[in-house]
């Protein structure tokens, strides 16, 4: 044999063992035999002997940790220097919540056979009946533009229903009295609320997200979960949990609200407790609230009950009617009407025993808000964000067909058809997010990293699907009124972006940066073995050479399955399933594989200063977010049956994540903080340069039809929009209109034929049209009643509210605002 082909096997041969991660205990005796055999076959020259004694030399270097040790050191010590100072709250935040798909995904590791047999999120019998009965009944009892406009409240006998159908205790378990539903239930609820009505979605999810419920059932002591949980589900209390400063917003762990431990007065009797300060503002639910949940900073000057006299952040939960606590003020966000406030306290005394947990749990209160949030933020915000898709959808796509210009349709348009597909397939990845991440939490995880790519991402699809639904009303969608149903959603859209985690943090700092640490199989270990290093250096270095050995094998074999699918473009991936997406799926295994290699060599080349990299870290979470976005378009064409319909809305979705993704990748290859690196990135992932690009005109057009002609496609992908079952609410006229259109379009197509083909005049009236048509039996009267009654409709679907002059646009305001 060759020197050359010698040289060819020995590269197949490690090309292989990396790619399959063959472990590295077993590849020094497979390169032995084979090396072996060759020999003995005379394939490979004697003078190669030489292989051997290195082949014994890097077999026990990489299987003897001892012999490692004196390199493990230089290296760990450089470690430990490139590292970052990470504070406690920064710790506890990363500690905080768990991992799911996401970590699959930046590992290169997809198991999708696993993954699209994953149960289908399903409601129970009682979650639909809720769904079906209670929240329709609600939907119909709310009046938005009463509500915003002339009350600037939810109306009392909404509230009332709310409390008694136990709205504010879908998280609850049934035996404190609650509903004890799912969170993809929970998520089902606030979207079709949603859909009618923003300022009563947020009512009804704050008490069930983020909010002193969760925490109790997750940290509560007994007691407090006995006393409150069961007034909680009744609705005897209202709820809301203060966390926002004015010097702490996205950064909340900088909070200036503090709490002293010490004696004081409670009830009669000298107790030890908390002398709490605070101004909090922006709670939602706080003019109204009964009972409040607090987060501040504990201290203990005189060591009453720790060794420390920082304690750290901690949460109590306090009556809102207690000495000292100043409520009730209201904020106005944007128009809505939900309840939103500051709460003030100044020298407010408590007991101890009001700490959420008890004592035990001071100072952990920043992990108990992390753990819940990263939960929370994964239900209650997309589902909004759901709503604003799924009602812009039902209602353009019916506006674009009766809505004429130039005689036709709009919805004809190209131009139209750019924006209403838009949304279609926006609306498709919203939904297929929401369900998917409602599952993860339903299976008992906590992926903070997948719900908050799913709140980013999603609120900012919301914001782009909103925008097209109002550029296609045009003058239709800017008037306000009682007919309008997309200014309110317009209007609150900023909200869901700045709540929970501003989207520009959760982008820059949040996807990847706690990413790269929770997902990554080694890198956490490794910054434990730094922290471990000033307590015990023999175990540091231990774990660490035990982290850096399986790193090491683990990036030589991305590296390699990176260049393997990029040189084939994803057509090397192997897929164990014939589902129709399997295209797509080996480009998506390609570029996470890409993702993972990326990481890797971002960590490697940048250090610690990653950390202070902000446009880097957000560029490599946009292609974990599409990499995740697509995954879950995926699994949700899967769970619907594969539907023929669909696919067109499945084929924008996935074109569009595979865009994005590279776009992605080429705004990091060309910002990287090292420009070689960036160059040698780009030429590794995308040999070929850029392969993706946006969905073509034909799949636009697809789509945009679709929502149009075909009413179960519509109908699924906007099932939880809540349609008016009366012609005189907006979305119940629109609706009838568009129905009675799909029933009369044979008829105008007649009426068209004979303009056409001129035996009806064009400039006669409609009405004049019709006697000739009947006159000449182009029509039936039948016909002709069933085309007057969509002219009626239609005149009413298209018009806009106008007020007279009597009537008051705005409320008077009896005093200044402070």
């Amino acid at each position: 044999m060759s020197g050359f082909s010698q040289v060819f096997l020995g590269l197949l041969l490690v090309w292989a063992i990396a790619f399959y991660r063959i472990p590295r205990w077993l590849w020094p005796f497979i390169i032995a035999i084979i090396l072996y055999s060759l020999t003995c076959l005379h394939w490979v020259n004697y003078s190669a002997w030489f292989l051997w004694p290195l082949l014994i030399f890097i077999a026990l270097v990489v299987n003897i940790a001892p012999l490692r040790y004196r390199l493990d050191e230089k290296i760990f010590t450089w470690f430990r220097g490139a590292l970052p100072l990470m504070s406690q709250t920064e710790q506890q935040a990363i500690e905080a919540g768990g991992v799911w798909l996401e970590k699959d995904l930046l590992q290169g590791t997809m198991d999708w056979k696993q993954f699209l047999s994953m149960q289908k999120p399903n409601l129970k019998p009682e979650e639909q009946a809720f769904l079906d009965e209670k929240v329709e009944i609600l939907c119909r009892m709310l009046e938005d533009w009463k509500i915003v406009h002339e009350l600037s409240d939810l109306t009392p006998e909404i509230w009332a229903f709310l409390k008694a159908e136990k709205f504010f205790a879908m998280i609850i378990p049934k035996e404190f009295g609650g509903l004890g539903f799912s969170a993809f239930a929970h998520s089902c609820v606030i979207t079709k609320i949603a859909t009618r009505s923003i300022s009563a979605a947020v009512t009804v999810m704050v008490p069930n997200s983020l909010g002193p419920a969760e925490l109790l059932l997750h940290y509560g002591t007994i007691e407090q979960q006995q006393h409150y949980l069961p007034r909680l589900a009744c609705g005897d209390e209202i709820p809301c949990f203060a966390l926002t400063s004015k010097e702490a917003g996205s950064d909340a762990s900088a909070i200036e609200d503090n709490g002293i431990v010490c004696k004081g007065n409670h009830e009669g009797k000298e107790v030890i407790g908390i002398r709490l300060n605070f101004d909090k503002r922006y709670i939602t639910l706080a003019p109204v609230a009964t009972v409040f949940g607090l987060a501040f900073k504990l201290y203990d000057p005189n060591h009453l009950l720790f060794d420390k006299i920082e304690v750290g952040i901690t949460l109590c939960l306090i009556p809102t009617n207690h000495p000292g606590v100043q409520i009730g003020q209201r904020h106005f966000p944007l128009n809505m009407a939900f309840m939103n406030g500051p709460i003030r306290g100044k020298d407010v005394f408590v007991p101890i025993e009001w700490i959420i947990g008890g004592a035990k749990m001071a100072g952990s209160g920043w992990r108990m808000l992390m753990e819940c949030l990263s939960a929370g933020r994964g239900i209650s915000l997309p589902a909004l964000s759901t709503a604003t898709g799924m009602l812009s959808l039902r209602m353009t796509s019916a506006y674009c067909a009766i809505r004429k210009q130039f005689s036709v349709s709009i919805g004809t348009f190209e131009g139209i058809e750019q924006p209403l597909a838009r949304i279609a397939g926006l609306t498709y990845l919203l939904q297929a997010t929401r369900s998917l991440t409602a599952c993860g939490v339903d299976q008992g995880f906590k992926p903070s990293v997948a719900t908050a790519i799913a709140k980013y991402h999603m609120t900012e699809m919301a914001r782009k699907v909103i925008n097209d639904a109002m550029d296609i009303h045009g003058g239709r969608g800017i008037m306000l009124g009682p007919s309008n149903y997309l200014g309110r959603g317009y209007q609150a859209i900023p909200i869901s972006i700045t709540v929970e985690g501003a989207n520009i943090l959760t982008r820059s700092l949040m996807i990847f940066g706690q990413g790269a640490i929770r997902c990554h199989p080694y890198v956490k270990k490794e910054l434990q073995a730094a922290q471990l290093y000033n307590t015990d250096k023999e175990e540091a270095l231990k774990l660490f050479d035990k982290s850096l050995i399986s790193h090491i094998g683990y990036f030589i074999s991305n590296a390699v399955k990176c260049f393997t699918f990029a040189v084939s473009c994803g057509y090397l991936s192997f897929v164990p399933t014939n589902h129709k997406t399997k295209v797509y799926i080996k480009k998506l295994n390609w570029l996470s594989v890409a993702l993972a290699f990326a990481t890797d060599i971002a960590l490697l080349s940048l250090g610690g200063s990653l950390k202070r990299k902000e446009n880097t870290s957000a560029r490599l979470g946009d292609v974990l977010s599409q990499l995740y976005m697509a995954a879950a378009t995926i699994k949700y064409y899967h769970d619907e049956g594969n539907q023929d319909s669909d696919w067109p809305l499945v084929t924008w979705a996935l074109q569009m994540c595979l865009f994005e993704t590279q776009e992605a990748f080429y705004g990091l290859f060309n910002n990287f903080p090292k420009p070689y690196v960036g160059s040698f990135l780009k030429w590794f992932i995308f040999p070929f340069g850029k392969v993706f690009s946006l969905p073509k005109d034909i799949i636009y057009h697809e789509c945009a039809k679709g929502t149009q002609e075909v009413p179960d496609l519509r109908n699924r992908l906007t099932s939880l929009c809540y349609i008016g079952r009366t012609k005189q609410d907006p979305t119940g006229l629109m609706e009838a209109t568009y129905n009675q259109l799909l029933k009369v379009q044979p008829f105008k197509a007649k009426m068209d034929l004979a303009i056409k083909q001129k035996e009806i005049d064009k400039t006669l009236s409609f009405n004049d049209k019709l006697v000739l048509a009947i006159s000449k039996k182009i029509l039936t009267q039948e016909e002709v009643e069933m085309l007057i009654e969509y002219e009626n409709l239609h005149k009413k679907a298209i018009a806009v509210d106008e007020f007279t002059s009597e009537y008051f646009l705005g409320k008077k305001q009896n005093e200044t605002p402070k």
